[in-house]
């Protein structure tokens, strides 16, 4: 069974995203957004973790919140993959349950 997982606050405040990278599993996604696409920025202190995630796993950052917070596909860390909101509801339909990390 395979989770999506769902980051919205900021790495930089709260330690939910480095929490959601420690459990995935094979199969899982990561969907940021909000405040947390932010942690997706290259040369951060999470660029090496979130590259390496992205390497077994899909990580992926909500457009309309980085639009909303001044990023472009350019300010990314490679491997982060950006979908709009069908692309979450594509997201949401494709895994078995999803887990919001608050």
């Amino acid at each position: 069974m395979s989770t999506l997982h769902t980051v919205n606050k900021s790495p930089f405040e709260r330690s939910t995203l480095g929490s959601c990278l420690e459990h995935l599993l094979p199969g899982d996604a990561v969907l940021i957004l909000e405040d947390g696409v932010v942690g997706a920025r290259k040369a951060t202190g999470f660029a090496d973790r979130i590259a390496a995630a992205a390497k077994n796993n899909a990580v992926c950052v909500l457009s309309e919140d980085m639009a909303a917070r001044g990023m472009s596909e350019g300010d990314l860390i490679e491997g982060v993959t950006v979908v709009d909101y069908g692309g979450f509801v594509d997201l949401v339909t494709a895994h078995d349950r999803t887990q919001a990390w608050l």
